[in-house]
């Protein structure tokens, strides 16, 4: 994907996992724009404001941590989801929890995966790989602004 076709936003308060995450994409040789919010509010402010300015680049796919600050990614994703207008950008949760009632909600809010952070690095570059593999590659993406049937 080139940059003029969006960005990646991540939404994660942890300043050590976005450095990794930052990281993870470098390593990875990904090279498509990151945005980062440091929580919920941060993040819903950036999607409404990607909205009102056209020279704000929309993302294509959304990584959100679950546990965050002001607004939890179960709200933020809440909203996403009941937002005509963003509905369909991907939102693949990252976590650490691994409790089955996070995960079930999640996926019930609308989430289009669920992944659990690893605790090593290169693992965390791998999976940084597969998910633009899939999420970058091989998925077909909804054209935002497309109609909304």
């Amino acid at each position: 994907m080139s940059q003029d076709e969006g960005m990646v936003l991540i939404v994660e308060d942890n300043a050590d996992d976005r450095d990794l995450l930052a990281r993870a994409f470098k390593k990875a040789g990904i090279a498509v724009p990151l945005w980062f919010a440091k929580d919920g509010d941060e993040a819903v402010a950036y999607l409404e404001q990607t909205a009102t300015d056209p020279m704000q680049a929309s993302p294509f796919i959304i990584l959100l941590d679950l546990k965050l600050p002001r607004r939890s990614g179960f709200e933020v994703l809440e909203w996403i989801k009941g937002t005509a207008r963003l509905r369909r950008i991907p939102v693949i949760i990252l976590t650490s929890s691994r409790e089955n009632v996070d995960l079930e909600r999640a996926y019930d809010l609308g989430a289009n995966s669920y992944l659990v952070k690893p605790a090593r690095p290169e693992a965390l570059r791998e999976m940084v790989e597969q998910i633009n593999a899939y999420w970058l590659g091989l998925n077909e993406m909804a054209i935002q602004g497309s109609s909304l049937s």
